[in-house]
């Protein structure tokens, strides 16, 4: 098999490239969009075929117009994510628009046939409709998940990923290698970095530079990039930004333009036109207020149903923690809630008795960077603290929290007084929304993660949290706890 994959960006001349490295972004895509047309139009037709086995039980004959429906299905289907945008290649394998749209397209193909129905007077049995669409919805979206997983592992073998060039300041562009190179999901490889400073370094955290902002387009050319990322830097304005835009299309490599306040931002920002100029338009983060209340009542009922269904694997870990050596199941510790408030925290004990008057003895062994003490061998684990740590069954306890209100489902890592007390005033953001049984920094490493990753990721939270990225933490928790990698 020979040692290079030849690559072609747009009309751009095709380079060889050791193999792995990069595939033709257009094909790639192509074939993933194929393979969703074909999974749409199976789960389309699944749904139907489930429909008529519910709703004409044999020896029932099947009436012909179902039949013929049933058939046509699955093309209704694809028009319908078609015309929803579902098959939008900007929306592979990143974030909830691809879902939101599955679910458009099904809402819209419901209220269509209603519509059409009725304008016929065609009695569409309501039985048929309100199992064939629904069964067809979720199975399309567990299909996409999978399809979407696979993406994932794919990328972090290396394979379709967009070659990046990443432009900015050099401590912008070691940022985003560093935050791609962890996230391999986001689909960017950086091969290539052009740099503000006046004289550019041979490389930047392994990647080539290639020079200032005047060699952009020879960087995209030389390195056969199809993505060119550019990051805050004034340097950079309006007017060479949009030259840029202008050279990069017409070899059809995508632009990608992050603001200032990317990390700060994020959903809440909305593009107005003021006196013909796009401004970013940031909206305040809702702190307080009726999602406030919404939020907090699902924490309250989530946690409740939780202890009530665990109560059993509560009173067994319990038991085995007294066993072992007698001691009390329940640690307890003062902790720093919204708005530096004290409440005391419930956690299942993992370590000895005595295992704060050890700390000040183990300090000079801290693995820990920041204002976090860790070790991944703490003498003081007991054994079945080990296991509990693993999994995260030590944290069960805090649904107790959440029902007082000390803490919700989701939220930063609840602080130590001591840690809170040296806070600086960005680090200070975090205490602005109650502490959370699991967040950001559970599901992107544990305590694998740096203090300054966790602080980020906390700042994140605070910054842009929903209902929805609730759910969709709580949900990557369960994986993230079953693999049980930075757990000590």
């Amino acid at each position: 098999m020979s040692d290079h994959a030849t690559v072609r960006v747009g009309p751009k001349t095709e380079t060889a490239l050791p193999q792995g490295t990069a595939v033709d972004s257009a094909a790639w895509r192509g074939r993933y969009i194929r393979t969703a047309v074909a999974v749409d139009g199976a789960c389309a037709l699944t749904g139907g075929l489930v429909a008529l086995v519910v709703r004409f039980e044999a020896p029932e004959p099947v009436p012909l117009p179902y039949l013929i429906f049933t058939v046509c299905l699955p093309l209704l289907w694809w028009l319908s994510v078609a015309l929803a945008r579902g098959y939008d290649a900007r929306f592979i394998g990143l974030g909830s628009d691809e879902f939101r749209r599955v679910l458009n397209a099904a809402a819209s193909l419901t209220a269509g046939i209603a519509v059409v129905s009725y304008l016929a007077k065609f009695d569409l049995a309501r039985g048929y409709v309100v199992i064939a669409l629904p069964c067809a919805a979720v199975l399309d979206l567990a299909a996409r998940c999978l399809l979407r997983k696979r993406l994932h592992r794919q990328r972090a073998a290396g394979a379709f990923m967009h070659r990046t060039i990443a432009v900015g300041s050099a401590d912008s562009v070691v940022d985003l290698i560093t935050e791609l190179r962890r996230e391999t999901h986001h689909g960017l490889s950086v091969v290539g970095a052009c740099v503000t400073a006046a004289a550019p370094p041979a490389e930047i955290a392994g990647v080539p530079v290639c020079g200032g902002l005047g060699r952009i387009q020879a960087a995209v050319s030389d390195l056969a990039a199809d993505t060119v990322a550019v990051l805050a830097c004034r340097e950079l304005n309006g007017v060479r930004l949009r030259q840029l835009a202008w050279q990069l299309e017409k070899t059809g490599t995508d632009l990608c333009v992050a603001p200032a306040v990317m990390d700060v931002a994020g959903p809440r920002t909305t593009i107005r036109p003021v006196a013909g100029m796009p401004l970013l338009h940031v909206d305040h983060p809702e702190l307080a207020g009726a999602r406030q209340v919404i939020k907090g009542t699902f924490d309250k009922v989530v946690a409740l149903t939780a202890l009530i269904v665990l109560a059993p694997l509560l009173a067994g870990i319990a038991l085995a923690i007294r066993l072992s050596d007698h001691g009390p199941a329940l640690f307890r510790q003062t902790r720093v809630g919204k708005d530096e408030r004290l409440f005391t925290v419930y956690k299942f004990r993992t370590m000895v008795r005595d295992a704060e008057k050890q700390k000040s003895a183990l300090m000079a062994q801290n693995e820990g960077n920041g204002l976090l003490f860790k070790m991944k061998r703490d003498p003081r684990v007991t054994r079945v603290g080990t296991w509990l740590r693993r999994y995260s069954l030590d944290e069960l306890p805090q649904l107790l929290n959440v029902l007082r209100g000390d803490m919700s489902l989701v939220g930063p890592r609840p602080a130590l007084p001591e840690e809170a007390a040296a806070y600086d005033y960005y680090v200070r953001r975090r205490l602005a929304v109650k502490p959370g049984v699991t967040g950001l920094w559970q599901i992107k490493g544990r305590s694998d993660l740096p203090w300054e990753e966790a602080v980020r990721l906390d700042v994140r939270y605070v910054e842009q949290w929903s209902l929805v990225l609730d759910l969709q933490i709580l949900w990557k928790t369960w994986s993230a706890v079953i693999r049980g990698s930075g757990a000590y």
